[in-house]
């Protein structure tokens, strides 16, 4: 049993919730957290002399996380392997920038409260500031999607109308920074999500994040079919298919990809967290994993594309 340490700073201790305020976040009941800890080992929450359960900001983005794996249909005995790689993916990229995260809190204090009055301006004027401040990928992997998400996940009164006034301030947002990046004339990334396996945001961002030197990205709309991706291919001519997966491809997934390659005129790879956590089930064939965070998805791309010129 892990016990509130006395080496513990005062900060830090003032961060730490009990599991009614744990419950009231993330929507989890005591029961499940209690066997999420104790039977899966997936949260490791310190206890007060009393035994009373304390959480940290981590354990409750780990709840989260946890959450979202479940909500796509993952087993909770497999979610602690892909917490496990995904936190490992992430560390690899964290030497791009510092982390900050009592700011990045800061920030998603200001968003929160432009979002409890509904104050459209204010929100505006925040994204900007963010921009203004932060690196794109630290604004939206840091700052507005775990904000995005936390709302997402929520059951208290009037928190999914603040996640649906973010949700589509942020995918207007988005959109338009990808409609200022087009680049008229230029062979294009052609970009959709696997099907079922994301929101409109998500992909929005993604290709946001892959748009870079690497050439324009457009996006297809969700529930574009997997099959009719070598039609779309044959008509637009892409210098490259992008599939963005949340999921590690299982077994039927990966024939009807190995199926796709040899349909298509162009390379094909995967980006986001499943394509990250599905690399070892994809090694030794033509699709390339890219990964999530953005400047790793931009260099791995960049190398996969350099390869195939050279072919």
């Amino acid at each position: 049993m892990n016990e509130l340490s006395n080496a513990i700073t005062p900060d830090a201790e003032a961060q730490l919730l009990p599991i009614r305020e744990v419950v009231r976040l993330t929507g989890v009941n005591p029961v499940t957290l209690r066997a999420w800890e104790r039977r899966y080992g997936l949260i490791q929450p310190l206890r007060t002399e009393g035994g009373h359960r304390l959480y940290s900001p981590a354990d409750v983005e780990a709840i989260r996380s946890i959450l979202t794996w479940t909500e796509r249909g993952v087993a909770v005995s497999k979610v602690a392997q892909l917490l496990e790689r995904g936190a490992n993916s992430r560390a690899q990229a964290a030497a791009v920038v510092e982390p900050r995260v009592g700011e990045w809190g800061e920030w998603q204090a200001r968003v929160r409260e432009a979002l409890a009055d509904f104050d459209e301006p204010r929100l505006e004027q925040l994204y900007g500031q963010v921009f203004s401040t932060y690196p794109l990928t630290v604004v939206f992997e840091d700052i507005l999607l775990p904000l995005w998400r936390e709302l997402a996940h929520g059951e208290a009164f009037g928190q999914t109308s603040r996640w649906l006034f973010l949700d589509a301030f942020l995918r207007a947002r988005v959109l338009q920074r990808l409609q200022l990046a087009h680049r008229p004339g230029e062979q294009a990334l052609l970009m959709a999500a696997l099907p079922g396996q994301c929101r409109e945001l998500e992909l929005l961002v993604a290709g946001l994040l892959l748009n870079g030197d690497a050439g324009t990205v457009r996006l297809l709309p969700l529930g574009q079919p997997l099959d009719e991706l070598s039609l779309v291919c044959q008509a637009v001519h892409p210098r490259a298919l992008v599939l963005y997966a949340t999921l590690p491809p299982d077994e039927a997934l990966r024939r009807q990809l190995s199926k796709l390659v040899l349909a298509l005129d162009c390379p094909l790879a995967l980006c986001g967290e499943g394509s990250e956590l599905g690399r070892d089930s994809l090694a030794g064939t033509p699709i390339a994993c890219l990964g999530t965070p953005g400047p790793l998805m931009q260099r791995r791309l960049a190398q996969f594309l350099a390869g195939h010129l050279d072919t």
